[in-house]
C-alpha cells in the first residue's frame, strides 16, 4: 500500500496557506509528518498520490438515501459500503489557474468501477478555506490542528450562482461534516469523514488507512 509514481517526483516548493490558518504555535506543535504533508506546494499542476485502504464506513438509513440522492450532484459522499476493506487512493494536484487544490478520492468497491469523488479546496471565504464539490456547492470550513494532526469542521454551506454567494439556511444544510487527517507514525496516516444531522444522527462515517509517499 505505498504511493506515488517512484519514476518521477513532482517538484515541490514550500506551502504556508495552512500555517497562516492555523497559527504560528498550533502549527509548530503539529507532528513533523503531518507539517511535511501540509506544507508543501506541488509546481506545474502536479500531482502527489497517496494509496491505502478503507478501514471502517458506517451509513444509517438516512445516511444512504441522502448518500443515493447526493449522486445526482456528482456523488460528493461514499454511498457503498463494500467499500470496506478495499483500496483507496487519493490525488491532490495543485490548481495553476488558482490559490487552491483539486483532490480526487476513489474507493474500490465489491463490484464494479471504484467511486470516484472531486472536489476543489480554495484558500479564500470568511475562515480562509472552502471545498466546492460541484454544481456551485461549497461548504466554508473551519480548521483546527491537535496533536495529532487536523480537523476540519463545516462552518456553512452555500451555493453559488451567476457570480453571487448564497448562504444555505440551516434547514437546507444535510449535517455537521468534519474530516480528520490523524498521523499514526511510521508514515501512516488515517483519513476519516463524518457527516452528523441534529435530527437523524451519524449519517456518514468512514476511515481510511493510507501511507506516505516512497514509503
Amino acid at each position: 500500500m505505498h504511493s506515488e509514481n517512484a519514476l518521477q517526483r513532482p517538484p515541490v516548493m514550500t506551502d504556508d496557506r495552512f500555517r497562516k490558518l492555523l497559527g504560528e504555535e498550533a502549527w509548530s506543535a503539529l507532528p513533523a509528518a503531518v507539517r511535511r504533508r501540509f506544507g508543501k506546494r506541488l509546481r506545474g499542476g502536479a500531482s502527489v498520490v497517496y494509496q491505502g485502504q478503507v478501514v471502517a464506513m458506517h451509513m444509517n438509513m438516512a445516511g444512504r438515501f441522502l448518500a443515493q440522492i447526493a449522486r445526482l450532484l456528482g456523488a460528493p459522499l461514499p454511498h457503498d459500503l463494500s467499500s470496506l476493506n478495499q483500496p483507496a487512493v487519493v490525488s491532490v494536484t495543485e490548481d495553476c489557474a488558482g490559490d487552491g487544490q483539486f483532490w480526487l478520492r476513489q474507493y474500490g468497491r465489491a463490484n464494479g468501477f471504484p467511486q470516484v469523488i472531486h472536489s476543489s479546496k480554495r484558500f479564500a471565504g470568511p475562515t480562509g478555506i472552502e471545498e466546492y464539490i460541484g454544481f456551485g456547492i461549497g461548504i466554508a470550513l473551519k480548521v483546527s490542528a491537535n496533536g495529532s494532526g487536523l480537523t476540519f469542521r463545516s462552518d456553512h454551506y452555500f451555493l453559488q450562482v451567476a457570480g453571487r454567494r448564497l448562504r444555505l439556511p440551516a434547514w437546507l444544510q444535510p449535517g455537521r461534516l468534519t474530516i480528520s487527517h490523524k498521523d499514526l507514525g511510521a508514515s501512516r496516516f488515517l483519513f476519516s469523514l463524518s457527516l452528523r444531522s441534529g435530527l437523524f444522527g451519524k449519517l456518514v462515517c468512514q476511515d481510511a488507512l493510507f501511507h506516505d509517499q516512497g514509503d
